[in-house]
């Protein structure tokens, strides 16, 4: 019998042990708990909704945060309270505007998993400009497609706007500066390779203004300029830079005499031997309208003069009008009634 009241007491005990242990248990960590969600809620709130194309998601802002340099990370970061973005009267947030809800789901695994994986619906320059909105890096350690020739393609954008940065500072721009200094207010730049040489004779120069082109040896460029995607990156830099009448292209280039030919009447021909180069044009003028038109300011002044000079010939006119009537022609005369003619009509 002592053994079942052993028994029985140990099993109370450990009862009593079991069941004050979950009692105090939960009190202890509930009180950690609280203090931790009081933190929490201090920072930021628990859930937020962003209103994306009409679709609402419902996101804990803490993902954005582990982000800062996104602009996500930067709305719901430590500075929120500065953020220039309210919610509206639901609460909600109305962010990317442009943007569909399909690329903005796909971009919020960026967030979680630092990866994006493009599916197949969504075409990659869809994908960039929701990055670059975002303020999320486009590259090959965010991005996976199925699609590695449009993603090659954002890619090789990136990398030629870096590099046609470089040479216009480098070598482009001291050329342009060279004709600013002169007066000019325009450039037309011919891209040679390294091994080019221009050998014209003096006497016989090419007839086709060649010499007013300004000549860069460059190999690295004039590869550069080797595919039209390169030149419309050009084209898009030196707009942002300001630069007007821009023309990139492929042009026929004179680099030495080939021949001479004797015309009739022993006047000479020089015939050049052509190759193929790229080329750049562009323009820094502000008054380009006033410089290729005439200026029609005198023009409006002889206007004036004519119309008043007009005015003064209707006067005239009418005076003459008054004073010596139109003749009459004679076979009016003879047609007219007998009443109507006048009296000394029949004096011949």
């Amino acid at each position: 019998m002592p053994l079942p009241e052993d028994i029985k007491g140990s099993c109370f005990q450990s009862g009593n042990k079991r069941n004050h242990e979950p009692f105090i248990t939960p009190e202890r960590f509930g009180s950690s708990t609280v203090g931790f969600g009081s933190n929490v809620h201090s920072q930021a709130p628990e859930k937020v909704t962003l209103l994306v194309d009409g679709t609402r998601f419902v996101v804990n802002p803490q993902i954005f945060t582990a982000h800062p340099d996104t602009m996500l990370g930067r709305m719901f970061g430590p500075g929120r309270e500065y953020n220039f973005t309210r919610p509206n009267e639901k609460g909600e947030y109305e962010i990317a505007e442009g943007i569909s809800a399909t690329v903005f789901r796909t971009v919020l695994d960026y967030y979680k998993t630092g990866i994006i994986n493009c599916p197949d619906g969504i075409s990659i320059p869809d994908l960039r400009d929701t990055c670059d909105y975002l303020c999320i890096n486009f590259d090959f350690n965010t991005i996976r497609c199925q699609d590695l020739s449009a993603l090659l393609h954002e890619l090789s954008n990136d990398g030629a706007h870096k590099q046609f940065d470089h040479y216009l500072e480098e070598l482009i721009l001291p050329i342009m500066v060279g004709c600013a200094k002169k007066g000019e207010r325009e450039c037309h730049i011919v891209v040679l390779t390294d091994e080019d040489s221009v050998d014209w004779d003096e006497d016989h120069p090419p007839p086709m203004g060649e010499e007013y082109s300004q000549i860069l040896y460059s190999s690295k460029l004039y590869r550069f300029f080797k595919y039209i995607e390169n030149r419309d990156v050009a084209k898009t830099v030196l707009k942002e830079r300001g630069l007007k009448n821009i023309r990139i292209g492929i042009e026929g280039y004179p680099t030495c005499k080939e021949k001479i030919k004797r015309r009739p009447g022993g006047r000479s021909e020089v015939i050049y031997n052509y190759v193929q180069r790229p080329f750049i044009q562009m323009s820094w003028e502000k008054e380009e309208g006033k410089s290729r038109h005439v200026d029609f300011q005198c023009v409006r002044s002889k206007s004036l003069t004519n119309l008043v000079a007009a005015g003064e010939d209707v006067l005239e006119d009418q005076e003459i009008l008054m004073h010596h009537p139109p003749q009459v022609d004679e076979l009016d005369r003879l047609n007219a009634p007998l009443s109507q003619m006048a009296s000394n009509d029949f004096q011949d």
